[in-house]
């Protein structure tokens, strides 16, 4: 009859232990994974903010040493990233290759422009940094015009404001439920030792000495969970790398270990605390509520 109830007793614990590792496998993960997307959702938007080009388009005056004193000056400009220099001649072909007719037969001449596209750092693809921009380019006298899409401009920022701001509510959100199951998962860990607590307590025990164990237990457990967690979402960056290397998720190989480490973090963290408030309150109830 004991030896049954030993067993069941066992299978009980070992149930415990193995839903609690679960539910830290299973939050870390998703939280890991919403880590990820957040960090290269503001690679992909800064990437989509890099490709608008800026267009500077010069008067058939400029000899080719404003031209290359033009280039000189991008070098060196803080604001742009890249660019390309398109002779009229290029870009007559371009348009030729583009509507499939050559338009200088009709025409006679050739009334494009040498010009220069210009790519910018993300970070001045803004409504005011663009305008700053275009004012002091405007101030070489060869230069005819400037053309941006600057609806694109305002509509790309405005867009992951708007996305960024959802990031966080969910990030939020996603963090609480992931305190709550975790500390639910322990809690019902914890009570099925009250008794033991509570005996502990009556023969002299500190409270320091009766938490020590479980706390202990619960941060292997929750260690256990988040090595899982890592494991996992290392099989889904290696899967999204092999199969879309475009994305480039693992270039920043720092902010990648940054992440990891701190889903291991959080899940040593979740668990410490909820076993140390769910031990804590097993042993300030009175004898009789435990039952």
């Amino acid at each position: 009859m004991t030896s049954n109830f030993d067993k069941f007793q066992k299978r009980r614990l070992i149930s415990s232990y193995f839903s609690v590792v679960l539910s830290v496998f299973l939050v870390l993960f998703l939280l890991g994974m919403l880590g990820f997307f957040i960090i290269n959702s503001k690679k992909l938007a800064d990437d989509f903010k890099e490709k608008i080009a800026m267009t500077v388009f010069f008067k058939n005056d400029a000899n080719d040493s404003i031209l290359k004193a033009f280039g000189t000056e991008l070098k060196t400009a803080p604001f742009a990233k890249s660019y390309v220099y398109v002779t009229k001649e290029a870009a007559a072909k371009q348009h030729t290759d583009i509507i499939g007719e050559d338009f200088m037969e009709f025409l006679g001449e050739n009334p494009l422009q040498n010009s220069y596209d210009i790519h910018l750092k993300a970070d001045y693809v803004i409504k005011d940094s663009i305008a700053k921009i275009e004012t002091r380019l405007r101030k070489n006298a060869m230069i005819s015009d400037i053309v941006y899409d600057k609806q694109l401009v305002n509509l790309v920022n405005d867009n992951i404001k708007k996305v960024s701001m959802w990031i966080l509510i969910i990030s939020g959100f996603f963090t609480v439920i992931a305190v709550l199951l975790i500390n639910s998962s322990l809690r019902l860990s914890i009570h099925s030792n009250r008794f033991i607590i509570k005996t502990m307590q009556m023969v002299g025990a500190t409270k320091a000495f009766i938490r020590k164990p479980f706390v202990m237990r619960s941060i292997k457990l929750g260690m256990i969970g988040a090595g899982l967690a890592i494991l996992a979402l290392i099989g889904v960056l290696v899967y999204v790398q092999t199969n879309f290397p475009d994305l480039g998720i693992l270039d920043d190989k720092l902010l990648v270990g940054l992440v990891l480490l701190g889903v291991l973090g959080i899940g040593i963290l979740i668990t410490w605390l909820s076993t140390y408030f769910a031990t804590q309150r097993f042993l300030n109830l009175r004898t009789d509520d435990l039952y």
